[in-house]
């Protein structure tokens, strides 16, 4: 038996082994621009489009603390026929598992920009604050994750393009990353996730936040037309509300940590005093088109 085949037997081998255990497929390459959606489940008969949507900037307000949007976030997967009752769409998840890239997100001033402890008012949380947080560790990052699979998530075209309801449903967590914090500080969790409506028409929140407004972009056509592109997509909300800091420290010492890192950053925070605003490009095809390239 030549090398050449058993090499080729052995890639199949392997391919037969990752089918039998679940493993996920490896992305199709796809032609120029239709390359966007090669983690799009294109070939599943379900799947009417795919969509690659590109966070370029815009704010995350937490309770009292601003996180700007300088890292791009990435949305991707496709979704089904419009339900014309509800006005949305099934979604997918990319065939790749990174349905919504985890992007990290520096927040300004590091942890002191992040857990003020003079703005802790409690005595001995703000003595505990001073000791365990005024040192060198001050770098921290929040990322937006999913906090629950990407089947919860909600799209809907029509509310997108006339400007009303909700044009996408996200239902995220928030994990502050920094040495102090560990590994499992969020805010929000798969039972209790920070639900973002998100339109690109205008809010109507609870006081003291007043209305904002989104936008549809300018749309452009790529690839003959089988391609929608939207420049300048601004979807927002904020009429969100967030829970209570989880995780922080570890075990035990959360006990000390999450109330230090609520009461610093105002959580549980109530609707009207969360704002997300994201400014995109995005881009949307039929699954014809795709798995034709």
């Amino acid at each position: 038996m030549t090398k050449k085949r058993r090499l080729a037997g052995v890639v199949a081998a392997a391919m037969v082994v990752a089918a039998m255990m679940g493993l996920p497929a490896i992305a199709s390459a796809h032609e120029g621009e239709f390359a966007k959606f090669d983690n799009c489940p294109s070939t599943n008969p379900e799947v009417k489009k795919c969509i690659t949507s590109i966070v370029e900037s815009g704010e995350f307000v937490l309770g009292n603390k601003k996180v700007p949007i300088v890292n791009p976030v990435t949305l991707q997967g496709g979704y089904g026929a419009i339900n014309f009752e509800t006005k949305f769409s099934k979604f997918f998840g990319a065939t790749n598992g990174v349905t919504l890239s985890k992007s990290p997100q520096p927040v300004p001033g590091g942890l002191a920009g992040f857990i003020n402890c003079k703005e802790v008012t409690n005595f001995i949380l703000r003595t505990s604050c001073e000791w365990v947080f005024e040192n060198g560790l001050t770098g921290v990052n929040s990322t937006l994750e999913l906090a629950q699979g990407p089947e919860a998530i909600k799209i809907s075209e029509l509310n997108l393009v006339f400007a009303k309801g909700t044009a996408l449903q996200l239902p995220v967590k928030a994990h502050l990353e920094n040495p102090l914090l560990g590994a499992n500080c969020y805010v929000g969790s798969a039972t209790d996730p920070i639900i973002l409506n998100l339109t690109t028409g205008t809010t109507a929140p609870p006081p003291p936040n007043e209305p904002i407004t989104g936008s549809v972009g300018k749309g452009e056509f790529l690839e003959g037309g089988q391609i929608g592109k939207i420049n300048g997509l601004k979807i927002v909300d904020n009429a969100w509300s967030a829970p209570g800091a989880t995780g922080c420290g570890g075990p035990i010492i959360e006990l000390l940590l999450n109330p230090i890192v609520n009461a610093s950053s105002g959580l549980p925070s109530p609707a009207g005093k969360n704002t997300a605003i994201q400014v995109a490009t995005s881009y949307s095809a039929s699954t014809k088109a795709v798995n034709e390239h």
